[in-house]
C-alpha cells in the first residue's frame, strides 16, 4: 500500500471516529436534556374584581280582587270586584308608585308597582303589602298579600280547576322589556304543558290573567310552575270558591321561589268543622324524584299538645294532599321535611256555609339579616315567628315611628306577635321564618314574609 493511500485511509478513519463521537455526544446530550428540569413558565390570567352597580328595587303587588264572567256579553271577561288598600314604606325611600295594566281593560283593574332608586351605592330597602275585602253575590271574603320582586321561576301551590272554583293566575311584568312565560301544571296525571300556557307574552309594565281551568280542567290539587324568559315576572294566584251558588271565600296565594327539602308554614289556623268535612289540607309535590315527607305540627305560643309527626309518600310529579282536620283546633306551624326538594302549602277554611272564607298558607323562607316587612290593613293582624335550631330574639320596629315589639322564639317553637298595619324593620339574632296571618269569623288570610335582597356581591371578570 502506497503512502498516499495510507494517508487517505487514516484520514477517513479519523473522520468516522470523530463523527461517531459527535453523534454519541448528541444522543447523550438529548437524553440529559430530557431528564433535566425544563424552565417553567406560568401565565397568570388577568383578573378584575368589581361590584355590579346596584339596580332599582322593584316590588309588584297583586292589586284588586278580580271577578270572571260578570258581563253578559263576555263569559270570559274580567272586572274589578274589590279595590285593595296598600301600605308601603319607609317614606324616606322616596319610592315611586306606578301601575301594571292590562288585566280588565280599565284602570280599576290595575295593580300597583313600586320602584326605588339605589342610594350610596346600595339598593334601597322598601316593603309593601295590600289587602281587600269582597262582599258581593259572586265573591266574598278577605285577601291579603305582600308586594314582591319579580322572579324568573316560581311555584303556585293552591286552588283548583273543579266545579265551583274560579281561580286566576296573574303574571305581571314590572320590567322594561317583554317577558315570555311558560306554565306547567302538575295534576293527577303528572305534569302537563298545555298550549294555552306556553309562550305567553307579558309586555313591559303590564300583566296577563290566565284562568286556571283553561290550563287543565277538573284538577282538585294542581301545582303550577311558572318560568319566564326575557324578564322576570311577578306570579300570583287568586283562588275563589262557590258552593252551590254560595260564595265560599277568596285568597291571593303567594308564590314559592323554589323547591326545598324543608318547608315551614307559620300560623296555620285549624278550625273545627263538622264531621266528614276536611277543613284543613296540606298539599305537597315532589317535582323531580320520589321521596317521603315527614309532616310536623307545632302549636303557636305552645298552646295545646303537638300531634305526632306523620309520614307521607310522594310520587314524583303527582300532588298529594294530607287531611289535617282531625287535630285540635288552634294555630300551628306546619313543617314538612323530605329527602328530595318539594313545594307545598296548607289550606284552611272558616267553614262551609254562608260567610265562609279560606286561606292558603305558603311556605316561608328563612330570615337572618335585618329586613323590612309590611303588614297590610286587616283586623287581627299577627306576625307568627317560627324558630330554627337555636333560640332567636326578634324585634319588630315601626319604620315611621312607634314602640318596637320584641319576642323570644325558642328553638323549634313558634310565637305570635299582634301588630298593626304598617312597615316594620325585622331584626333577629337567629334564623326565623315568619308570616302575617289574619283570623276572624268571616276573614282568613296569610302571606309569608321574605328576607331583604342581599346587596350585590363582588364578581371576578376574566378576559
Amino acid at each position: 500500500m502506497s503512502d498516499r493511500r495510507l494517508v487517505r485511509y487514516a484520514a477517513t478513519s479519523a473522520r468516522l471516529v470523530a463523527g461517531a463521537a459527535v453523534a454519541a455526544a448528541a444522543v447523550v446530550g438529548t437524553v440529559a436534556a430530557i431528564a433535566a428540569p425544563w424552565p417553567q413558565y406560568t401565565a397568570e390570567p388577568v383578573r378584575l374584581q368589581t361590584t355590579p352597580a346596584p339596580s332599582d328595587t322593584v316590588l309588584a303587588c297583586d292589586g284588586p280582587l278580580l271577578a270572571l264572567g260578570r258581563s253578559a256579553d263576555s263569559a270570559s271577561g274580567l272586572s274589578a270586584a274589590a279595590a285593595s288598600d296598600i301600605v308601603s314604606g319607609p317614606a324616606d325611600a322616596a319610592a315611586s308608585t306606578g301601575s301594571l295594566s292590562g288585566a280588565t281593560g280599565s284602570s280599576d283593574g290595575d295593580a300597583p308597582v313600586l320602584s326605588a332608586a339605589p342610594r350610596d351605592g346600595a339598593p334601597t330597602a322598601i316593603a309593601a303589602a295590600t289587602s281587600a275585602t269582597a262582599a258581593s253575590d259572586d265573591l266574598v271574603g278577605f285577601a291579603a298579600s305582600a308586594c314582591r320582586p319579580p322572579l324568573a321561576e316560581s311555584w303556585l301551590v293552591g286552588g283548583a280547576s273543579t266545579t265551583g272554583a274560579n281561580d286566576l293566575i296573574e303574571l305581571a311584568n314590572p320590567g322594561s322589556v317583554p317577558a315570555t312565560v311558560q306554565l306547567s301544571v302538575y295534576g293527577a296525571q303528572g305534569v302537563a304543558t298545555p298550549p294555552s300556557g306556553q309562550n305567553i307574552v307579558v309586555p313591559a309594565g303590564e300583566r296577563r290573567i290566565v284562568p286556571l281551568a283553561g290550563l287543565l280542567l277538573g284538577e282538585e290539587s294542581p301545582v303550577v310552575r311558572v318560568v319566564s324568559s326575557g324578564a322576570p315576572v311577578h306570579a300570583a294566584l287568586q283562588a275563589s270558591l262557590t258552593r252551590v251558588l254560595l260564595p265560599g271565600g277568596v285568597e291571593q296565594v303567594a308564590p314559592t321561589a323554589q323547591a326545598d327539602t324543608r318547608l315551614v308554614m307559620p300560623g296555620v289556623q285549624v278550625i273545627e268543622t263538622a264531621a266528614g268535612q276536611a277543613g284543613t289540607l296540606l298539599r305537597l309535590l315532589a317535582p323531580g324524584a320520589d321521596t317521603t315527607a315527614t309532616v310536623t305540627l307545632v302549636p303557636v305560643d305552645a298552646v295545646g299538645t303537638a300531634p305526632a309527626p306523620v309520614e307521607i309518600a310522594l310520587t314524583a310529579g303527582l300532588p298529594t294532599s294530607l287531611d289535617l282536620s282531625g287535630i285540635a283546633a288552634g294555630a300551628y306551624t306546619v313543617e314538612a321535611t323530605a329527602g328530595a326538594p318539594i313545594v307545598g302549602a296548607t289550606w284552611s277554611t272558616t267553614g262551609f256555609g254562608e260567610g265562609a272564607d279560606f286561606a292558603w298558607y305558603a311556605a316561608s323562607p328563612e330570615i337572618v339579616e335585618p329586613s323590612l316587612v309590611a303588614v297590610a290593613p286587616g283586623a287581627g293582624a299577627t306576625v307568627v315567628l317560627a324558630g330554627g335550631a337555636t333560640e332567636a330574639a326578634v324585634t319588630l320596629t315601626p319604620v315611621e315611628g312607634g314602640t318596637p315589639v320584641s319576642a323570644t322564639v325558642a328553638a323549634g317553637m313558634s310565637v305570635s306577635v299582634p301588630v298593626g298595619d304598617g312597615v316594620y324593620r325585622l331584626e333577629t339574632t337567629g334564623p326565623v321564618r315568619a308570616a302575617v296571618t289574619y283570623a276572624g269569623a268571616s276573614a282568613l288570610a296569610s302571606y309569608p314574609l321574605w328576607p331583604a335582597d342581599a346587596a350585590a356581591a363582588a364578581v371576578t371578570v376574566l378576559p
